[in-house]
């Protein structure tokens, strides 16, 4: 128990240095209660996945600013009540306002370039395993995934394109990422 606490303390000093691996081990360690909480709370997967991923954004966004006379798990858990409490009542607002806002899908696809018959081959069988297993990720995971490996769009560029911020998109992709190598790995 000493050694889990000792380690916890380890990654969250290095994320407040901006440590990436600190996050995500801090991400992958707390996922789980977080989203359990908030599944618990909102009752509906897709509200429970964005404020975890907010959750996580913010907590990033915020780190140096945790008092570690708390535990950690305990300063995530009241982010993310008051993100979901903030959702409700921007949704009771827009629906007093009665405001419209309209989807923004678009799929783009990405053709390869073909070196040879062979390596066209081996790439589109590779390709057509990596595209079914994208497609069973949740859609705006997939869009995240599409944006930065597929459209090359950096960082940045994929907040601008989602309407979100910069930490919400990393979250994202973080998680994204770590999804999709489970879906692969189950498949050996």
């Amino acid at each position: 128990m000493k050694k889990t606490t000792d380690i916890l303390k380890t990654n969250i000093q290095n994320a407040k240095s901006g440590n990436q691996i600190a996050f995500s081990a801090l991400l992958n360690t707390f996922w789980n209660d977080v989203y359990g909480f908030q599944l618990i709370r909102t009752k509906n997967e897709n509200d429970a996945e964005d404020i975890t991923i907010r959750t996580f954004s913010k907590a990033f966004d915020k780190i140096n600013t945790y008092d570690d006379s708390y535990e950690f798990k305990t300063w995530l858990i009241t982010i993310s009540k008051n993100i979901h409490v903030d959702l409700i009542r921007k949704r009771k607002r827009n629906i007093v306002e009665s405001t419209d806002i309209g989807n923004k899908d678009v799929i783009k696809k990405v053709l390869d370039d073909a070196p040879s018959a062979e390596d066209q081959l081996i790439i589109e069988q590779n390709l057509a395993n990596l595209l079914a297993d994208i497609k069973k990720l949740k859609p705006h995971y997939q869009k995240v995934i599409n944006l930065r490996y597929f459209n090359e769009l950096s960082y940045a560029d994929i907040a601008t394109e989602l309407n979100e911020p910069i930490n919400n998109v990393k979250v994202k992709l973080l998680r994204a990422k770590k999804l999709l190598a489970e879906i692969i790995e189950n498949k050996k």
